[in-house]
């Protein structure tokens, strides 16, 4: 794991590249900081920098790498899985390699197979490689997005980085909000492949992004290596004993080997562990395959509705762990801690679970850990959320109106931010999909409420804008078409929220601000190609959520979470007690301030008053007022990182 950032400016000798390069990798230190490298290259205007978190091959694995010949250059985030064996193609094909690393890989998979070699590769990864023989730059990202790769171009030059502060910190890449993004951040979620800034954009999953000179210019072009393929809906398997004694088979061989084969490494590997089934699958898997006892490591909430340590510390008794508890207050959720997320994440976030997660990898670090194996992306294959399920019951089949209203009392204490009260509906989605999936409806509502906050300009410059149609536009319509309602959600769902928002500011960018690497056991794409040919009626079964996984994994979980319902793990919003509305109020005062939010230009600073002032009403309208503070705390704390306003 570690940083990458560069620049390519074909026929600039770039005198001024060393100090270009050490600005971009001082602003990525945090996620290297075992070493530093830079490669320059004044023949094509080529400069690469590289931060190292020293993970595999200790002691020699300083990038950027140059093959023996000179013709490619690589940096590379990230790892690649069953590596061993592809050096050893590779030398017996007369590949000799320069370090006992991983990520060398790269370099020999692409001289013998051009851009196909994206398929040799497993794992969670971003990379830039320049083959000088094409005279061509590609850029290329994991398959769901685990790892962060970002990208401003225009016609000479590509600037790219592993976070936007690096780009930013190089001179000539614009340093401005996007007005769009501050929309579509104030409603929660983000169109793919866009950030919050101006001029720049995020290498989406499973791409290969293609930079070449054309006509005196540089072009790019975008490639799909990767991607979830549902079945169309008539052909699905039935779900029948027999097909299902054969998915949950399939299901847990694929999920040991997910496991095992992340954790090779030459540091201690530790779990992280909530009270549910994902985590505690991946530790029940863990455990069985290391020789000496692993460490699991767990938040602690102050308030009984939102904490699951107590599973938590069944689980790990259950396997013999040894277990590190965080017990996090209202001090650790808002503060300095809060505003330290938002710039590590680039983007605005609805719940603190980010902060609490950043202090977590703050103290695994100081356990002497740098490894962690998690849970995300159990839900997405699985239908595990609760928005999945309400789909599923509406619109998978006859209505199983039992299940679904004993569902939503369950969760009734996340209204407002898991599901919308009322049926919502949107013509983009309902002409993508057949309907407007339900992940979605509440951030809908939250628009409605996030209009009325934006000042007077930015509301008649976006008068004409519609962020739903946006989101809809940006998805695959062959991937979605013809296929079964619940395949339909976990799609969008997958290609929106799990990249956009669960494996950033709830993943990669709070882990990695301590210099932690995550890796997420279920995002391996041999066990995902799996999942979604499993039968939606066997992932959803009689109402119970991720049936085939529990099945898979159920003699590694104790009795009480095997049967447990999905519990949204979120951290207790602010207005759930005195000490938490304190601290959020302490951060508007600072953040939004009269003079700061009018210098900002987004929000109308009355409106913002109103709100942060006079937050009341019953458990989903408390939700999403807090949200919605949350996220103008969120975009006026980015616009501080581009232009300071005035205090």
């Amino acid at each position: 794991m570690c940083g990458i950032c560069g620049y390519w400016r074909p026929g600039d000798p770039l005198p001024d590249a060393p100090a270009i390069i050490d600005d971009m990798c001082a602003a990525i230190v945090h996620r290297g900081p075992d070493g530093q490298g830079s490669y320059v290259d004044s023949s094509v205007g080529l400069a690469m920098g590289h931060t190292r978190l020293a993970i595999i091959g200790l002691e020699d694995g300083q990038q950027p790498l140059v093959s023996r010949d000179g013709m490619t250059a690589l940096t590379v985030n990230g790892e690649f899985y069953g590596y061993k064996r592809i050096r050893a193609e590779l030398a017996a094909d007369g590949e000799r390699m320069r370090t006992a690393t991983d990520s060398e890989i790269a370099i020999g998979l692409h001289r013998r197979l051009g851009r196909e070699f994206v398929h040799r590769l497993r794992g969670e990864f971003a990379f830039a490689l320049y083959d000088k023989r094409e005279d061509e730059l590609l850029l290329v990202r994991d398959r769901f997005g685990v790892r962060p790769l970002y990208v401003h171009i225009n016609d000479d030059e590509c600037i790219w980085g592993s976070e936007i502060k690096a780009l930013l910190a190089h001179p000539r890449c614009p340093r401005e909000l996007s007005r769009r993004a501050a929309l579509h951040q104030l409603m929660q979620v983000m169109v793919p492949g866009e950030t919050a800034f101006e001029g720049i954009q995020a290498v989406r999953p499973g791409q290969i992004l293609r930079i070449r000179r054309e006509g005196g210019r540089l072009v790019s072009r975008a490639e799909t290596y990767w991607d979830l393929d549902f079945p169309l809906a008539g052909d699905h398997e039935a779900s029948d004993d027999a097909t299902a004694a054969r998915f949950i088979e399939g299901t847990r061989d694929r999920l040991i080997d997910a496991v095992g084969v992340r954790l090779e490494a030459d540091v201690p590997v530790g779990c992280y562990l909530s009270g549910g089934i994902d985590s505690c699958s991946i530790l029940g898997l863990a455990a069985p395959q290391q020789q000496s006892p692993i460490t699991a490591f767990t938040i602690a909430f102050d308030d009984d509705r939102y904490d699951e340590s107590r599973i938590a510390r069944d689980m790990a008794r259950t396997v013999g762990a040894r277990q590190v508890i965080l017990h996090v207050d209202a001090a650790g959720l808002y503060g300095e801690s809060f505003t330290s997320v938002v710039r590590h994440a680039e983007r605005t976030f609805y719940n603190t679970l980010s902060v609490a997660k950043w202090q977590m990898s703050r103290r695994v670090r100081e356990e002497g850990f740098k490894v962690v194996l998690t849970g995300e992306g159990s839900d997405e294959l699985f239908g595990g959320y609760p928005f999945f399920k309400r789909d599923m019951f509406i619109h998978g089949g006859p209505d199983q109106a039992v299940h679904r209203e004993a569902m939503e009392r369950s969760n009734a204490l996340f209204g407002g931010a898991i599901l919308s009260e009322d049926a919502q509906q949107h013509p983009a989605f309902d002409d993508l999909c057949g309907f407007t999936p339900s992940w979605v409806q509440p951030w809908m509502e939250t628009l409605s409420r996030a209009r009325p906050l934006l000042s007077d300009g930015l509301r008649e410059e976006l008068a004409g804008y519609d962020p739903i149609e946006a989101i809809a536009g940006a998805l695959d319509a062959e991937r979605v078409r013809g296929r079964h309602p619940l395949d339909i959600a976990q799609y969008t769902w997958s290609k929106t929220q799990l990249e956009g928002q669960i494996l950033t500011w709830g993943g990669d960018r709070v882990d990695m601000a301590h210099a932690l690497e995550s890796r997420p056991a279920f995002l391996d794409h041999l066990l995902a190609e799996f999942a979604v040919t499993i039968p939606p009626g066997l992932r959803i079964r009689d109402g119970v959520e991720k049936w085939v996984l529990r099945e898979a994994v159920k003699g590694v979980l104790p009795d009480e979470l095997y049967t447990r319902e999905k519990f949204p793990f979120m951290a207790p919003p602010a207005h759930t007690d005195d000490a938490k509305a304190r601290g959020l109020g302490a951060l508007a005062d600072e953040w939004l301030d009269p003079r700061r939010v009018a210098a900002a230009g987004i929000a109308d600073p009355g409106a913002v008053a109103e709100l942060v002032g006079g937050r009341e009403g019953d458990a989903a309208d408390a939700n999403r007022d807090d949200i919605l503070v949350n996220h103008l705390l969120g975009v006026h704390i980015l616009s501080d990182m581009v232009e300071p306003a005035p205090v």
